[in-house]
């Protein structure tokens, strides 16, 4: 099995609705989101002949994505009163909303669904919210 491993960083805030502790709190990490590839044959011809997938293509699937999340607000989407949402955005402040809660397992998962619809043969996804915490995701 020949596998790949790549990843992007992004900064971004979020909080936990419904949470008994600290992270109920608005506060902001350094997401790093690894991703891991995999293929049993490497490919046979043209351009990316001798590899599982071009790491250019890899890193420019992934990089979008955490583009999208870099410097705003990941929040579960209806988890903030409309009055709030309103006043975010009157303040022009950039928010992603998911329909999950916004932790580094549901981002695991997320990221993973992401690459495989991106064509990536995708096997594993880690997200670390510190350098010391992650969490992982396969099929």
């Amino acid at each position: 099995m020949y596998t790949l491993q790549t990843k992007a960083n992004f900064d971004s805030a979020h909080f936990l609705k419904g949470y008994d502790g600290k992270c109920s709190n608005l506060h902001g990490h350094r997401w790093t989101v690894e991703v891991e590839l995999a293929a049993e044959k490497l490919q046979s011809e043209g351009q990316c002949r001798g590899m599982v997938m071009d790491f250019s293509d890899v890193k420019e699937v992934l990089r979008a994505e955490a583009k999208r999340m870099d410097h705003c607000l990941l929040i579960e989407q209806d988890s903030l009163r409309p009055a709030t949402m309103a006043a975010l955005k009157d303040e022009n402040f950039r928010i992603v909303a998911f329909p999950f809660r916004p932790t580094a397992e549901n981002f695991a998962r997320y990221f993973f669904d992401y690459m495989k619809a991106k064509g990536c043969p995708v096997t594993r996804v880690r997200v670390y919210e510190t350098p010391n915490n992650c969490a992982s995701y396969s099929e």
